[in-house]
């Protein structure tokens, strides 16, 4: 079976335009080649995109062109995940923006591509480890401040009614259901159970 060459081009809504993709990879790829999502990369769960990895999508020798990484998804470790997964599945990715993806190689030096594509998996690991980092690191110093700051983080915590023994002493006695003492004390019955305990 012949090797077949796709594109792929997404935009985040419907209101955003592909033309600039569409110019770009139709250069390469034939126009009804070109596969499109109008959704976001927040993740992978888009339907043009699983058509183009699932049972009658790319296989392996087929190459499929991007414009630029971002396409595929806006995390680096989801990135770096589709990387594996096209380099594992022996399928060529030519990303548009990144020229060292598009090198031609002559037959029996494909270990240049595999070079290019460990070199590229490597550095997205490092920038996505790097961004885990210093998202954590801006927590750790904005918790610092806001407890500095006398602030109280998280969920706000629960006001004890001031008939709340009373009430639970009834209701543990059998007195009164636990209904009735979550409609006296004005308690949701999460909050009158975490309370209870």
């Amino acid at each position: 079976m012949e090797n077949k060459t796709m594109g792929y081009a997404r935009v985040s809504s419907k209101e955003q335009n592909l033309d600039r993709q569409l110019f770009a990879l139709k250069k390469y790829v034939p126009e009804e080649n070109i596969v499109v999502d109008k959704q976001s990369g927040k993740d992978l769960n888009r339907p043009g995109y699983q058509a183009l990895k699932g049972p009658l999508g790319l296989r392996c020798g087929d190459t499929l062109y991007i414009k630029s990484l971002d396409r595929l998804s806006r995390k680096k470790d989801d990135i770096k995940k589709e990387l594996e997964w096209f380099q594992k599945n022996g399928i060529r990715l030519m990303i548009l923006d990144l020229p060292t993806s598009m090198v031609q190689v002559p037959e029996g030096q494909e270990w240049l591509l595999e070079m290019i594509h460990h070199i590229l998996i490597e550095v997205l690991s490092s920038m996505a480890q790097q961004e885990r980092e210093l998202i954590r690191a801006r927590q750790r110093e904005g918790i610092a401040a806001a407890k500095l700051a006398g602030r109280h983080l998280g969920r706000p915590k629960i006001a004890i009614p001031e008939n709340f023994d009373t009430v639970v002493g009834q209701w543990k006695n059998g007195e009164i259901t636990a209904k009735e003492a979550m409609r006296q004390t004005g308690l949701k019955r999460s909050s009158f159970y975490k309370l209870v305990k």
